[in-house]
């Protein structure tokens, strides 16, 4: 399965993935679940096999 099938475009996939990534990596070392994999690849497979929940957050316009 495609990324792009789970997010609508492939752009928007990677940022997920990417996203995930750094939220498990901030995980304590002793608590975490050990990956074979790297932590990108796993996000990547978990995102492809929609195990993933995502939601888009609109950034507001700073003003200047």
């Amino acid at each position: 399965m495609e990324v792009a099938a789970q997010t609508g475009n492939k752009y928007l996939g990677v940022l997920v993935a990417a996203r995930f990534a750094r939220f498990v990596n901030e995980f304590p070392r002793d608590r975490s679940i050990d990956f074979e994999e790297k932590l990108t690849t796993r996000a990547f497979d978990e995102l492809t096999r929609g195990n993933l929940k995502f939601r888009l957050v609109r950034r507001r316009r700073q003003e200047a």
